[in-house]
């Protein structure tokens, strides 16, 4: 454990020592890819099926609106880090905002669920190439990926940022070119291809079967897919300018995202009647097969399996990070602090991926009842965390503002308001997931995982 209560600074170290200080090895290129790539993930290619299934073509309103609440905390975290980069990004910021119990249970709570998200990635990634490859359990692969991606981030973080620059470029041409196909599907320019005008969009029960009661289940169902862009704060503090890159990638990311998602998902709308949307299952296939594109199940297979890859070399990296910055403010064991020479927390790396390695061959043993039941609480996690981020921001950004202005390179449009709705609305969201039968589980869990984290760090910051 840490040491006593009272030997603990009340806030982070600002100059930690020199083996404890990570190396500003990610280029702008790298941290413009890691905002880009961290959005676009396997959320987005199975997610949206569960979204068409509820809401309809109307789930554009819902990507909408998670689009705008999940980029609206996009650039408070820009903010933020550009102002002040450092590798614990909101766990510091809540920390600063709020007082040391909160830095330490924002911490806590990011490292749990994301080394958690590592495990589940690795299954679901393993999971697609036993389907190519049957003589290779799934175990096997998902133990083989841990491992390929804890020696890549060990290694140096130079690597991390080429393996995630490449990883999101794939993601993005994939995108493109669905979209591009699309639209020229919709305009009738490909031979053998007819047009579905916009009967789709306004067939089957009209734009909104369900109403706006299916709009806003489809926002609790489809607003998780946005999770992943606290990777680029976090990212900021190893960057060789870090206010400039970070204003760089989140104004460049921002109408990006926007357009790959709404994009994407309006395109689907229209190419497919959304009676033919499944949860749990990708419509993409579907829509791939009407473009005439061959094997369209295994293109699909191809992209997620490349999402999961990326998300689990991103988690990997975010939560070590997390782990570093918690040790630095001795609210991890201080073994864990140490930096490679070149640029990687390795023991924190390791840290962070023993669990995956844990949990994988405990799922092997009893699939269904390990993974599923420890990332209950990932999703209200996420929500917790994007509300610490704006009621951190409603501090600092004031404080900033009389203390230091100069630091606020990067301003959220319409402050205060803007940070005022999006926390109204986050409120608003966990309310309605906690009445809502399908969502309360994974609320509560996150609920009761924070107030315990939050009951520990209170404790030991009097003990």
């Amino acid at each position: 454990m840490a040491a006593p209560a009272a030997t603990r600074a009340p806030h982070p170290p600002q100059h930690p020592p020199a083996e404890h200080r990570l190396k500003p090895h990610l280029a702008s290129r790298h941290l413009t890819m890691l905002a880009l790539g961290g959005v676009i993930g396997a959320g987005l290619f199975v997610g949206s099926g569960q979204g068409l299934a509820l809401a309809g073509p109307a789930v554009l309103v819902s990507y909408l609106l998670a689009a705008l609440i999940a980029l609206a905390i996009m650039r408070m975290l820009g903010e933020l880090a550009a102002a002040l980069p450092v590798s614990g990004s909101f766990s510091v910021y809540a920390d600063k905002a709020l007082g040391p119990w909160a830095g330490f249970t924002t911490g806590w709570l990011y490292w749990w669920i994301t080394a958690i998200a590592i495990a589940v990635e690795a299954v679901a990634a393993a999971g697609i190439v036993h389907q190519w490859i049957p003589a290779l359990p799934s175990w096997t692969a998902a133990l083989l990926f841990m491992a390929l991606f804890t020696a890549l981030n060990t290694l140096s973080v130079k690597m991390f940022g080429e393996a995630e620059f490449w990883f999101a470029s794939l993601k993005v041409a994939a995108i493109i070119a669905f979209i591009a196909l699309g639209v020229a599907a919709l305009a009738g320019w490909l031979p053998g291809t007819p047009s579905p005008g916009t009967a789709h969009l306004t067939g089957h029960g009209g734009f909104a079967p369900h109403g706006v009661t299916g709009i806003f289940a489809a926002l609790l169902a489809v607003i998780f897919a946005f999770g992943g862009m606290e990777v680029i704060a976090m990212a900021a503090a190893e960057s060789a300018n870090p206010s400039l890159a970070v204003s760089r990638a989140v104004r460049s990311a921002i109408w990006r995202i926007a357009l790959f998602y709404i994009g994407s998902v309006a395109v689907l709308a229209a190419l497919l009647p959304w009676t033919s949307a499944r949860p749990g299952h990708s419509p993409y296939p579907q829509a791939l097969e009407r473009l005439g594109i061959p094997a369209a199940g295994t293109v699909t297979e191809a992209v997620v399996l490349i999402a999961l890859l990326s998300a689990l070399n991103a988690n990997l990296y975010g939560t070590s990070r997390m782990l570093h910055s918690l040790a630095l403010r001795d609210d991890a064991p201080a073994a864990l602090a140490p930096v490679s020479p070149k640029g990687s927390p390795r023991r924190a790396v390791v840290a962070s991926a023993a669990i995956g390695f844990l949990c994988i061959p405990l799922e092997a043993a009893r699939p269904g009842g390990v993974l599923p039941v420890l990332a209950e609480a990932m999703g209200g996690a996420m929500l917790f965390m994007w509300l610490t981020v704006a009621v951190s921001h409603l501090v600092l950004r004031r404080r900033l503002e009389r203390t230091q202005p100069d630091l606020l390179v990067l301003r959220t449009p319409g402050f205060p308001g803007v940070t005022i709705a999006v926390i109204a609305v986050l409120v608003a969201v966990i309310a309605a997931m906690a009445f809502d039968p399908s969502a309360r589980g994974q609320i509560l869990a996150s609920a009761l995982l924070a107030c315990v984290l939050a009951g520990v760090g209170r404790l030991r910051r009097r003990g």
